[in-house]
């Protein structure tokens, strides 16, 4: 019976592809860390050779430079390798790899036998300090920095160790002191430190794997966040394009029949006809909303700017609300001078704020209520005061009053119509004016909403 080819390669195959993921991840963050460190690594370096030669042989610390020079040029180069790649093919990060494993033997080699030698050059009743001192914090230093791969760390610390046990060691080897000797107190000294290095370096291994999979974690929800972002752009474009047509169509056909272009409707007809143009032109504005809401979010917003009478506009938006305010028992006052309120704006845009802002306040004040429009200026910005007597807006709710589609009664019976997008749309608009609005609102008692755009000279 023949075996599935396929399965078995494919499974090792992603499991190289993930572990690849990973592993190029690591050796990026160990370089970019490794060249970050540089100069602290040769500030160190070249105290200690300083050192050397001023307390010791000049000799010794002469041919030590050189060595840790090589050693971190040989590094530098690595590293500034691995950064400049965007992508790591197999095949080149093994070689990097190669270069990282070589790269850390000799270097961690020279830093011990440099060690090693200055403690020789001590002799055997001084404790060492110094040397011991420098590979202690050679060890510290490594499991701190080079927790991202465990064979690294693991050789690094295993050449360090070596050289930290032989110092002592050899001191008990060639002055053979009995137990109560201090030669013996700084063997058993090391020995506790060391204890230190190991669980300072598994600490650091532990948080750097769950960091790095909190990072995977976060990478693949980001794509999975931007794959739906997009699905939703392109679903909003398509059904708003596909709704725009036949709503065309539709709208214009009732208005024919309603201007009479094709005779005079039966009078039992006509209130129905004049239903289906208002729930027409309701969802022409909500294609067109969920139009900009698209463009918006792609950064695409077009606004023609010219230079705008702002209480001219406020009058004409005023009338336009008129009708629909009067439907709902509620009354406009508009406190708005021509030719005092000048700003450079998008007249549609501008226009479709302030329509929205005197929609929400005729739809969400009480019956017989009243609505009040007023210009104001600073000595920077014009301001536009839209306020109502209506519900006010419930605690809880300033920080998704511009949220889209949010609704203060959003139940399935709820009392006010809308679809929650026109603050939403509003604010986008002022913004992308260089301007911001606000509210202040009291439950019970009303809500006033300032729309500020920075003010222009008047026109000639």
């Amino acid at each position: 019976m023949e075996m599935p080819k396929s399965v078995a390669p494919d499974s090792r195959a992603r499991l190289r592809t993930a572990v690849t993921w990973a592993d190029r991840h690591r050796l990026r963050d160990y370089a970019e860390v490794g060249q970050k460190l540089l100069f602290q690594r040769i500030v160190i370096y070249s105290s200690a050779i300083l050192l050397t030669g001023i307390y010791y042989d000049w000799a010794t610390a002469g041919w030590y430079f050189a060595a840790i020079t090589f050693c971190e040029t040989f590094d530098t180069l690595s590293f500034r390798s691995v950064i400049r790649r965007r992508s790591l093919s197999p095949r080149v990060f093994r070689a990097q790899m190669l270069r990282l494993y070589v790269g850390t033997i000799l270097s961690a080699t020279t830093i011990s036998m440099f060690c090693i030698s200055i403690a020789i050059l001590q002799g055997t009743e001084t404790g060492h300090f110094f040397p011991l001192f420098l590979l202690v914090s050679a060890s510290i230093f490594a499991a701190m920095n080079n927790h991202h791969f465990h064979v690294v760390l693991g050789m690094r610390l295993l050449i360090y160790v070596s050289a930290i046990l032989f110092i002592p060691i050899r001191d008990v080897w060639v002055v053979r002191p009995p137990l109560s000797s201090e030669i013996w107190m700084n063997l058993f000294t090391v020995l506790f430190v060391l204890g230190f290095i190991f669980e300072l370096a598994r600490s650091f291994l532990v948080g750097y794997s769950a960091h790095l999979e909190s990072r995977s974690a976060l990478e693949a929800e980001h794509k999975r966040t931007l794959a739906a972002y997009e699905a939703k752009t392109r679903f909003l474009a398509t059904v708003s394009h596909e709704l725009r047509t036949p709503l065309t169509s539709i709208k214009g056909a009732l208005d024919m029949i309603n201007a009479g272009v094709l005779g005079q409707a039966p009078e039992k007809m006509q209130r129905l006809l004049d239903m289906a143009g208002r729930n027409s032109d309701r969802l022409g504005d909500l294609v067109g909303d969920l139009l900009f809401l698209q463009s918006s979010d792609a950064g695409r917003v077009v606004l023609n700017k010219e230079r705008l009478d702002l209480g001219v506009l406020a009058q004409d938006a005023v009338e336009q609300t008129l009708p629909y305010a009067q439907r709902l028992g509620v009354t406009i006052e508009v406190e708005a001078a021509p030719d005092l309120f000048w700003i450079d704006g998008d007249k549609k845009r501008i226009e479709q704020v302030i329509l929205n802002l005197l929609s929400n306040a005729a739809k969400f004040s009480k019956n017989a209520g009243n609505v009040h429009v007023s210009l104001a200026k600073t000595d920077t910005h014009v301001q536009l005061f839209v306020r109502d007597e209506g519900i006010g807006i419930p605690q809880g709710a300033e920080e998704k009053i511009f949220e889209e589609f949010f609704q203060i009664d959003s139940q399935d019976d709820r009392q006010f119509e809308g679809t929650g997008l026109g603050l939403s749309i509003s604010k986008r608009i002022v913004e992308a004016h260089g301007g911001h609005i606000s509210f202040d609102s009291e439950i019970g008692a009303g809500t006033t909403f300032c729309m500020a755009i920075r003010a222009a000279a008047p026109q000639d």
